[in-house]
């Protein structure tokens, strides 16, 4: 089981980054996916989630106009377009699949590096 996360970089103030993540090893249609952030001495919270099929989706309350999560189960990847970047949004970026079906499964990117400065 692979979640690799792409597209983090540095970003002025007021621009944008996708990011990617791609899985591989599991049945990704049948996974909600999600995105996570986690600041340097701040705890990890949720920042985005969508359904298996995409129908559903939720926002943290700082993100929302902003971001936006999409997925294209054909090709097994989960999408993150930040617009309106802002330093706060400063903080590792990592993907989570997780399945509660027949038991709970959980799997985790390594997480990608997402910087907004001037």
């Amino acid at each position: 089981v692979q979640l690799v996360e792409s597209g983090g970089g540095l970003v002025q103030p007021g621009g944008s980054l996708r990011l990617s993540c791609a899985a591989s090893g599991f049945t990704f249609s049948n996974y909600g996916m999600s995105w996570y952030r986690q600041a340097p001495g701040k705890a990890r919270e949720l920042v985005a989630a969508i359904s298996s099929a995409g129908g559903s989706t939720k926002y943290v309350e700082s993100v929302k106009g902003r971001f936006t999560i999409s997925r294209d189960n054909a090709k097994n990847t989960v999408y993150l377009q930040m617009n309106s970047l802002k330093p706060e949004d400063t903080a590792v970026y990592y993907c989570k699949a997780a399945r509660a079906v027949g038991g709970y499964y959980e799997y985790w990117g390594q997480g990608t590096q997402v910087t907004v400065s001037s």
